[in-house]
């Protein structure tokens, strides 16, 4: 079996004194994700659907796979919140440049008027999760956090490298 190389681990293996760190950053992303679905129910709005919309705003007119990609989802998944969407008036799917199979998703003017009203709910729940921080360490935090994105990228493009991915759910659960 193909593995990655192991980097040197200074920090204590057993007994570790504090959190690790990728626990505290899911913790920190599920409690983000939480605390912002709930202002978005209040507009009818779940996360998935928050996801694409965001994308939308400022790339309209992507086909499936191109949000999917973006989104970091499934196609099926963006398949799925798509068809939702649009049942809701949000989106409207169409095929563009004589392609049948390839559909894009086009903002309706509902699609859009939402922008104005769930913004500012990101933004307060942005504001809610740095309160008592200081501008310095919001910073900090922000380059911290991209360093550590970049690194654990070039680590799975290493793993893709040496013919090693990660596996899909459906893999995982025949094991």
């Amino acid at each position: 079996m193909t593995e990655l190389p192991r980097k040197e681990v200074t920090a204590q293996r057993h007994g570790q004194t504090e959190e690790r760190i990728a626990r505290l950053v899911r913790l920190a992303a599920r409690a983000f994700n939480r605390s912002l679905q709930i202002r978005l129910n209040t507009e009818g709005v779940t996360f998935g659907q928050w996801i694409f919309l965001r994308i939308l705003w400022t790339n309209d007119g992507l086909s499936q796979r191109e949000l999917s990609e973006k989104a970091q989802l499934t196609e099926p998944t963006a398949h799925t919140a798509l068809l939702r969407m649009e049942e809701l008036g949000f989106i409207t799917r169409q095929n563009v440049g004589g392609n049948k199979r390839r559909q894009h998703a086009f903002l309706t003017e509902k699609g859009w008027a939402l922008r104005d009203r769930l913004e500012p709910l990101a933004v307060e729940t942005n504001a809610l999760a740095v309160e008592g921080l200081s501008e310095e360490e919001v910073r900090a935090l922000r380059r911290a956090l991209g360093l550590m994105i970049r690194n654990l990228e070039q680590d799975e493009k290493n793993g893709a490298e040496l013919g090693l991915k990660v596996p899909s759910t459906r893999s995982l659960n025949s094991l």
